[in-house]
């Protein structure tokens, strides 16, 4: 072993901050290899092809992998950093030594590892590259607020399991750009969502309205289209608002900022989940944040199904039960209806999507066509004109 190998491998044991990167596979299988006996070659054939193999799975440059599992992690530093506290100085002294032996680690080059080594068949190689990774580390703390740190640098979009925030690998890629029509209603979710990255007071979100007309996708492309401002999107089941609270106390100290997506949301009568939601729209203790806001869509404009024998049940105070129950829209400080758009607005979307998508027809034809396919399906809406130009596209192939 070298006296620069002998050195990181020294560097390598003291670490605290950044100790738990120890845990990530490329680095934990390069920590091995900078420690490996050159003396017992098959055991360091074995360590550089372990390290090899999963930095292969990420990329071929270990400079460019570990500055950003350096730019990602979630350690003590950066949690302290990111609710506003300043780290003590024995913390950041710590942090320039840890930051420069990582700096040293990305220099390493295959012939680092295979200098005098009694073997000459062929090793795998990869590249590196000069970065200073206590500037980078510097620029990232400034811009935490637009980047954020751990699962919620790496992703934009989460979902809910057992109460934790769980990244979605394949999120929906929805665009604003893609969506067509409804630009007043769209406008207004996008301006309440600019005031939330803009820490001024957000409303909570309600759409509603018909099926088809681009609620849910408004949200998830407003979610993407300012993912590089600091937003992050965690979508919620009914059933999950129960965990309400344990979610919102996750994030609310998080120097990012985040909707709360509920889908297609409504309630039978006596749903205890209904209490949750009522009281996280209402400002209960720990309920909300100035980092967060609910956006909810429903085909329904009072959230909570209500039948006749509702009215007339043997509830003594029944007024005041029905009207809690149908006023929790209301609830919502900002309610955007989305309607299914008439003739004329329907196809307006239809040549709009068509000139997309390349389509070149006769503008008389297309509309009977497109007049047609909404007939022989559920009528008019934003789903039906973007089926009837998918339709037109296949068969043009």
């Amino acid at each position: 072993m070298t006296e620069k190998l002998t050195e990181l491998c020294r560097m390598r044991d003291s670490l605290v901050i950044f100790r738990s990167l120890g845990k990530d596979k490329v680095i934990s299988n390069l920590m091995y290899l900078i420690g490996s006996d050159t003396e017992k070659i098959e055991n360091f054939l074995t360590d550089y092809s372990d390290f090899t193999e999963a930095l292969y799975r990420n990329g071929v440059n270990l400079s460019e992998y570990l500055l950003k599992a350096v730019l990602e992690s979630e350690n003590m530093y950066i949690q302290q950093t990111a609710s506003g506290k300043t780290p003590d100085p024995l913390l950041q002294e710590c942090l320039i030594h840890e930051l420069m032996f990582f700096q040293e680690l990305s220099r390493l080059t295959p012939e680092d590892f295979t200098e005098g080594l009694d073997y000459d068949g062929f090793l795998p190689k990869w590249y590196t590259s000069e970065i200073d990774f206590v500037g980078s580390y510097s620029e990232r703390i400034r811009m935490i607020n637009k980047y954020g740190y751990g699962q919620f640098a790496r992703y934009n979009v989460f979902t809910v399991n057992n109460g934790s925030v769980i990244p979605v690998e394949y999120p929906d890629k929805q665009r604003l750009s893609e969506l067509y029509g409804y630009e007043r209603e769209r406008n207004a979710v996008i301006n309440n969502t600019l005031a939330l990255l803009d820490g001024k007071p957000a409303q909570n979100v309600l759409l509603y309205g018909d099926a088809g007309t681009g609620k849910s996708s408004t949200v998830k492309a407003i979610a993407n289209e300012y993912a590089s401002q600091g937003l992050r999107l965690i979508e919620i089941t009914k059933e999950q608002l129960r965990d309400l609270p344990q979610i919102i106390d996750k994030i609310s100290r998080n120097p990012l900022k985040f909707i709360l997506f509920i889908d297609d949301l409504s309630f039978a009568s006596g749903e205890d989940c209904f209490g949750a939601l009522k009281a996280t729209l209402e400002g209960s203790v720990s309920a909300r944040a100035d980092n967060i806001a609910i956006y909810a869509t429903s085909n329904r404009r009072h959230l909570v199904k209500e039948s006749f024998s509702d009215r007339e049940g043997d509830d003594i105070h029944r007024n005041d039960t029905i009207q809690e129950m149908i006023s929790l829209s209301a609830r919502f400080g900002l309610t955007v209806g989305f309607y299914k758009p008439d003739k004329k607005a329907y196809i307006s979307i239809v040549k709009a999507l068509a000139e997309k998508n390349g389509i070149t027809m006769d503008e008389d034809a297309l509309s009977v066509q497109a007049e047609a396919f909404a007939l022989r399906g559920s009528g008019r809406s934003a789903r039906t004109a973007k089926q009837f130009v998918r339709q037109l596209v296949n068969e043009k192939k």
